[in-house]
């Protein structure tokens, strides 16, 4: 895989000429980054001034001018109540107060609720139109139970790290798709009138990678050691961390939710360079930022930097937030009468709370669900305000379990496939073999002691990870129940035969048990846990799983394994010649048995695709380490958690493409039961008259610059299904992106594109892509702005990665938008897929550092 050791030190060397981080003038990028204060202070906060939302600004505005100071400080601090954050309610204006669920794939907890697929199957999926219809399914469960607020959709971590505890809530490691499906899913849920909230903007996705050390801890002498501090320069958080922000931002969402790291030192509840300065200012954002669940750090310093709600309101993590013992609360009003905090700062902090209520009709709602104080933290009893309370146990799943069956299928990715092995036809004997095949044995909600913790439980199938992020499941169908379902309905008198027992299978013993021997098929369930507050300790499946395929494989020739994981998985076994067909199944959701089989048998022909790449060895993935040690473990200093993001922007597939690493499977592949083929693509300039470098100089609306979502041009490409049975393409849209004059480290290629299409056999398809200004600009840290290079912008259209299709070119700023390579129409006709021979840079040529 190459010496990582020297690339970083190449890359540190890069770094190092280009001023520290946010335009900064002195160091370098890391070096002064271990500091408090090395976060640029930007004050004030901006006011919200009701773009986009008009009618609901001024609903706002009159309703906050009635409101008395206790009352406004009512508004912005929480209090104990039904739901996982509450809001009180003000009778005499008749405001019913605000009702905060988790979480991202389901309302967590609440009975007769639905479990979704987690963000991680969506990524799979590469499909915004199941995305978005998920968005509006899970929206009314949640509203249907009186929440007003989801705490979700999740862009971050956006996955940094391979081993990142809670990669599966968010989407992908790549910024394109995760902003796409993020903005669809947001979209979609608050089509319906309720909240949705972008976790976590200045936490999660905005450098907060890892879940070690990411609240603060003691120390064995007693001192405080401060959470990790994630330091990042400027270009990476906006070409990274921020880009998936700016489309939930222009999808109009409601609340966006700061966690527990700290952003180049700074606590991000109270960095105001991320919340006023790029969220507030650089994207227009009008609505609400709350605290994760005890990551405020302080009242005045938090509310000034951006803060505009502490959750769940106490210092500590259950106590009320309106006594004194609050960072808001008691001493907010404190502060506000004596002018430490502006009451024009307090009314913002309102009106950006009460306009997504308005704008989303919420003034006449359903009532919150009965059941939910007996669910969550508090009781009856520790409220100290009247909520409006309904009927408990209200059934709201609907018919949603057909949509996350559907959704679960399009997020299982076939790996391997070797001779046909897959679709199975109708084989007589059937083995099943992991823990992961069988049903529940721990019960039905994943957040609890012990084995649901750092490593899971050992019995039953994995649906989806732990933590906040979890659902309170009605039922699961496991895959073996389906298997035997689906036997049945064969008419073969088939005999389905299983050993879920790990230790057992790889005992001597273990195989024997399966009479007749070997089964015509032998199907091979593994798992890996993931889950919030810690980080996966190894990149293979749990539970021995590998001895278990290895085990199997040898003496079954036809050993297909199924995986349920929370991210990516080395595959040792692989290469294994007897294991005949791989599938990545992901985190489904409660039908993971039903979708699972729709794959096996045929009944849905796969087009799940890598939203990760999957290296050939853990070490792979050292450029982009969790930060631990023993040494950090057992520190006296409490600013000694540091980790500094030196890949910058060379992430996953950017970084195995920059340094030409072989990859066992890489980013957007997976195959089909059928073919497909792509012609030559074909750009057009969109509009008329030149192209200037920077965008032009427009009123930030929600999104930032208008100018920046300008559609300059398009890329079409046909495809065809060259198969025998139907079947869905993802054809995907490459950009090579100029290198800009400072030498810094640009990515070979980036995603910027994509769509799914059903197509017919022989049956082909036209399929254009937009590319707006940003997607053809980088962040320059010396102009801060948008940039479009002067060179040739590669264009590399295929189905992965590296499996391009058709390349040409444009060049934005020439006369006419094209040049560099022909006429930018087609030159280079037929496959071209990426090999360790070609290598790594633009199209082609290899890349010297």
């Amino acid at each position: 895989m190459g010496h990582i050791a020297d690339k970083l030190r190449v890359a540190a060397t890069l770094l190092a000429t280009l001023g520290a981080v946010n335009g900064q003038t002195n160091g370098s990028i890391f070096g002064e980054l271990t500091q408090y204060g090395s976060s640029p202070a930007v004050y004030p906060t901006p006011n919200a001034t009701g773009l986009d939302w008009a009618t609901a600004f001024e609903q706002a505005s009159a309703f906050v001018n009635e409101l008395t100071l206790e009352e406004k400080m009512l508004l912005v601090t929480g209090t104990p109540g039904p739901c996982v954050g509450n809001i009180a309610p003000i009778p005499r204006l008749n405001f019913s107060g605000l009702c905060l669920q988790d979480g991202p794939l389901a309302i967590r907890q609440a009975t007769y609720a639905s479990v979704f697929p987690a963000g991680l199957s969506v990524a799979a999926s590469w499909d915004r139109t199941l995305a978005k219809q998920r968005g509006v399914e899970m929206a009314l469960e949640f509203k249907g139970k009186g929440a007003h607020v989801a705490l979700g959709p999740v862009a971050g971590p956006l996955g940094r790290s391979g081993y990142g505890g809670r990669n599966w809530e968010g989407f992908s490691p790549d910024p394109y798709l995760t902003g796409l499906l993020f903005g669809d899913t947001i979209e979609g849920m608050q089509s319906t009138g309720l909240q949705a909230c972008a976790k976590h903007f200045v936490g999660l996705p905005i450098a907060y990678e890892q879940e070690t050390q990411r609240n603060p801890s003691v120390s064995p002498d007693g001192l405080t050691i401060e959470a990790v501090s994630s330091n990042l320069d400027d270009r990476t958080m906006h070409e990274l961390y921020l880009w998936p922000f700016q489309n939930a931002v222009k999808s109009g969402v409601a609340s966006v939710m700061c966690s527990y790291n700290r952003i180049n030192g700074s606590y991000a509840c109270q960095n105001s360079k991320t919340m006023n300065g790029l969220l507030k200012g650089e994207l227009g954002f009008q609505g609400y930022v709350m605290s994760d669940w005890g990551g405020t750090h302080s009242g005045v310093a938090s509310v000034n930097a951006g803060l505009d709600m502490d959750m769940p309101g106490g210092v500590a993590f259950l106590e009320s937030g309106t006594n004194a013992h609050s960072f808001f609360g008691a001493n907010f009003t404190a502060a506000a009468d004596n002018g430490t905090i502006s009451l024009d700062r307090v009314d913002d902090m309102c009106r950006r709370i009460l306009t997504p209520y308005f704008y989303l009709g919420q003034t006449t709602y359903p009532p919150i669900d009965g059941e939910e104080y007996a669910l969550n933290y508090w009781s009856p009893s520790d409220a100290n305000y009247n909520f409006t309370i309904g009927p408990s146990n209200v059934d709201v799943r609907d018919d949603h379990a057909q949509l996350i069956r559907e959704l679960g299928a399009a997020g299982l990715v076939l790996l391997k496939n070797v001779d046909s092995a897959l679709p199975l036809k109708t084989p007589k004997n059937i083995g099943v073999f992991g823990n992961d095949a069988g049903d529940e044995v721990d019960g039905l909600y994943f957040d609890g002691d012990a084995d649901f913790t750092n490593i899971g439980f050992q019995y039953g199938v994995l649906p989806v990870g732990g933590g906040s992020g979890t659902g309170r499941f009605s039922y699961v169908v496991s895959p073996l129940e389906a298997i035997k379902a689906k036997a049945a309905q064969q008419g073969n008198g088939a005999l389905v035969q299983y050993v879920l027992n790990n230790t057992l299978i790889t005992d001597t013993s273990g195989f024997s048990i399966v009479q007749p021997s070997p089964p015509d098929v032998c199907l091979v369930f593994l798992k890996t846990w993931a889950t919030e507050g810690y980080d996966r300790p190894s990149l293979l499946v749990d539970w021995n799983g590998t001895a278990v395929v290895e085990t199997v494989a040898a003496s079954c020739p036809n050993t297909i394994v199924i995986t349920n994981s929370g991210g990516l998985n080395i595959l040792p076994f692989a290469s294994n010649p007897n294991v005949t067909a791989i599938i990545a199944a992901h985190y489904p959701g409660q039908e993971v048995g039903n979708s699972i089989v729709d794959v096996l048998w045929g009944d849905v022909n796969p087009s799940g695709k890598l939203p990760y790449t999957i290296a050939l060895a853990e070490a792979d993935y050292a450029f982009a380490p969790i930060t631990n040690s023993t040494a950090l473990l057992e520190t006296e200093d409490p600013n000694a958690w540091q980790s500094d993001f030196e890949e910058r922007l060379l992430i996953d597939y950017r970084y195995f493409d920059y340094y030409n690493e072989t990859v066992q499977y890489e980013f957007g592949f997976g195959l089909s039961y059928t073919t497909f083929s792509m012609g030559n693509s074909s750009i057009t300039r969109v509009g008329s008259g030149s192209i200037s470098a920077l965008p032009s100089n427009e009123t930030i609306v929600p999104g930032g610059n208008p100018s920046l979502w300008e559609t300059l041009y398009s890329v079409s490409v046909s495809v065809t299904n060259t198969g025998s049975v139907a079947g869905a393409a993802v054809p995907q849209l490459y950009l090579g992106l100029p290198q800009p004059a400072n030498e810094d480290i640009t990515p070979v290629k980036v995603l910027r594109g994509f769509e799914k299409i059903t197509l017919r056999p022989s049956e082909s398809q036209t399929v254009t892509f937009d590319l707006t200004r940003r997607d053809i600009s980088y962040w320059d840290i010396y102009v801060q702005d948008w940039v479009i290079g002067t060179s040739a912008i590669g264009v590399l259209a295929g189905f992965s990665s590296r499996d391009i299709q058709a390349t040409s070119s444009f060049s934005p700023l020439a006369t006419g938008g094209n040049g560099g390579y022909g006429d930018g129409h087609g030159d280079h006709a037929g496959p071209w897929h990426w090999s360790a021979s070609e290598g790594s840079s633009h199209w082609g040529s290899p890349k010297a550092i």
